[in-house]
């Protein structure tokens, strides 16, 4: 097999964790590549498109563009920070033949730094290392340099790929530099850096051949299949197939052929090894498959992404305030939104249950379950869903879950309450590193389980100071149980509506989720219980008027103010015997079984045995 340079094309990946200026940096790329005109009004976060992204400051989906510098193509890859998209970093850096490794100067690598890069290496990948923000009055540049260094060692990097360029760049003024005494004056340092990288190889000899590695979706075309040309040229005119996980084939009448130019896809007659191409016409397509010509089909091996660790069980509405505040309520859209997203994400599965009204999604963490729901919450879904569960694995006797490594960064007086509630969670210290700077770090082995609703505890614990990052470790011999809340909750026992005397009057049981007037109905979860045990309480008594008046009788009731109930908080708060009711409008908490006299009967032959 012959080996080819293209040297007109490079496909960089940009890979960094949360919040560490991936997407602030690839907008100044663009503007000192000339993709905008002199003038030109232009958002920030170009790449942040989806409201989910821009509201949270996170890339959730891997995207793609171009930018021209010197005659060069360069195919940005822009990857999500966030082990819980993992799919995407997987299928994104199966289009890219190089990487951008952006980490913070002050923080350093951090988990998901980890998590990109180790994918990364293991493709083969040649990486640039810009560490970002050197203007940050706590930056530690030599010393975060020198983790990098430790990360790669750490991850089995070879020679060639320890023998990585280093840049000190500013993303938010568009300035890189080789040397950090030397003041960076535009991003031209890592332009050459980028274009030092080989570019994408193919061999001459082999026809079109073409993997799936996104999908994109136009009302106008329909689905399109977004990858990279391995090998071979393409034409509009050209027969093609496409080959699915079975090997099975099936023709593919190509209506449209599209190439990145800057944030916009423009039309093209062909296209050349090398190139990241968007076709029109595959309706059938999925993430992984071949696309290759009629006369020589050649399968490409498949895109493979590590194994789902948490499931979640999606079901229709059944409250009796279903079908009031969403357009979508049926199971069939609802399965057919879910098999949509296993279309576009490969990191998600699907799995159908004996109950018709309910189906359980696989996924990487409870923080991309969380995603999906709402995003359909938005298109207008209505729909229930339980607790985020671990999925466990069974070798011989012995029960296996997955670990996590935990990586905390806290102030030092709440490093007693940090290990406790850790502790409890069945994790274990495997580090403490005090630099008397008055923050400590602390890494953990703590099952993935114990880290569902742990963050909002963790920021109430460090009065919100405090730092928390894991990655998957892999699967370890079950820890036991421990209890996933220490309270029980305060459950309607009646419909109706919320009155401001009953709430009054219950304030003092506990902390409640509802306001004066919201509807409420049997088997509800109005508020958390102070102790561990649920109890049934009326949220619509009235107070009794008598004709008598005495001073005190009529005093202004003023009620605690609550806080709005967010659907992570909501995920993390329910229990097994809970569910989340989700509406585009309104998310309320609910048991499953809504009778509470079905309920006690239920608990009565529990106890029995």
């Amino acid at each position: 097999m012959r080996k080819i340079i293209n040297p007109g094309i490079r496909n960089i990946a940009i890979i960094a964790h949360v919040d560490h200026g991936k997407t602030t940096l690839v907008d100044a790329m663009f503007k000192q590549s000339g993709v905008f005109r002199a003038g030109q009004q232009v958002d920030e976060r170009i790449m942040d498109s989806m409201d989910l992204e821009r509201e949270r400051g996170i890339t959730i989906a891997a995207k793609n563009c171009s930018v021209r510098w010197q005659g060069v193509k360069i195919n940005i890859i822009d990857t999500p920070g966030h082990s819980d998209f993992g799919g995407e970093v997987e299928r994104a850096l199966s289009m890219a033949t190089g990487c951008v490794l952006l980490v913070d100067s002050s923080e350093g690598p951090l988990p998901q730094t980890r998590f990109v890069l180790k994918k990364a290496l293991d493709s083969g990948l040649d990486i640039v290392v810009a560490v970002n923000k050197i203007d940050r009055k706590d930056a530690r540049p030599s010393e975060v340099l020198d983790e990098i260094y430790d990360l790669f060692i750490d991850l089995g990097a070879d020679e060639k790929q320890l023998e990585f360029p280093v840049l000190y760049a500013i993303g938010r003024e568009g300035t890189a530099t080789r040397a950090l005494l030397e003041p960076g004056l535009n991003l031209a340092p890592l332009f050459e850096a980028i274009l030092d990288l080989p570019g994408p190889t193919h061999d001459p000899d082999e026809p079109f051949q073409m993997q799936v590695a996104d999908l994109a979706y136009s009302e106008y075309l329909g689905r399109m299949a977004v990858g990279r040309i391995r090998h071979g040229r393409l034409r509009r005119q050209d027969a093609l197939i496409r080959v699915d996980a079975e090997g099975r084939e099936s023709p593919v009448r190509l209506t449209r052929l599209q190439l990145y130019e800057g944030l916009k896809l423009e039309e093209a007659e062909e296209a050349e090894a090398g190139d990241i191409v968007v076709l029109a016409g595959a309706e059938s397509v999925s993430i992984g498959d071949t696309i290759c010509t009629r006369d020589s089909p050649r399968r490409l091996p498949r895109i493979i992404v590590d194994e789902p660790t948490v499931s979640m069980r999606f079901s229709i509405n059944s409250s009796p305030l279903a079908g009031q505040e969403g357009k979508i309520v049926q199971s069939r859209q609802i399965h057919e939104r879910l098999k949509l997203e296993t279309m576009r994400n490969v990191a998600v599965s699907l799995e159908e249950t004996p109950d018709k009204d309910s189906f359980v999604v696989k996924g990487r963490g409870e923080f991309q379950m969380a995603i999906l729901v709402e995003q359909m919450r938005r298109e207008g879904f209505e729909l229930s869903v339980g607790r985020p569960e671990v999925i466990l694995k069974k070798d011989g006797d012995r029960l296996l879950e997955p670990i996590e490594r935990l990586l905390v960064d806290c102030d030092e007086a709440f490093l007693g309450i940090v290990a406790e509630k850790l502790a409890s969670r069945k994790g274990l210290m495997t580090s403490l590193v005090n630099n008397s700077s008055g923050r400590v770090r602390l890494e953990f082995s703590v099952p993935s389980r114990g880290l569902i609703g742990l963050r909002d505890e963790f920021l109430t614990d460090t009065k919100g100071t405090g730092i928390m990052n894991s990655y998957l470790e892999g699967y370890d011999e079950f820890r036991g149980e421990f209890p996933s809340r220490f309270t029980g909750s305060l459950v309607a026992d009646r419909p109706g509506r919320g009155v401001a005397y009953a709430l009054y009057n219950l304030e003092p049981r506990g902390t409640l989720f509802i306001e004066p007037n919201d509807p409420v109905y049997e088997g509800m979860i109005i508020g958390e219980h102070n102790r561990e045990n649920d109890i049934d309480v009326n949220p619509t008594k009235e107070k009794k008027l008598t004709n008598l008046r005495a001073a005190g009788k009529d005093e202004n009731i003023i009620l605690t103010p609550i806080r709005p109930m967010t659907l992570e908080r909501a995920i993390h708060f329910v229990r097994d015997d809970e569910m989340v009711e989700v509406t585009p409008i309104s998310i309320r908490l609910r048991k499953k079984e809504l009778s509470a006299q079905q309920r006690r009967h239920l608990e009565g032959k529990k106890k029995k045995g």
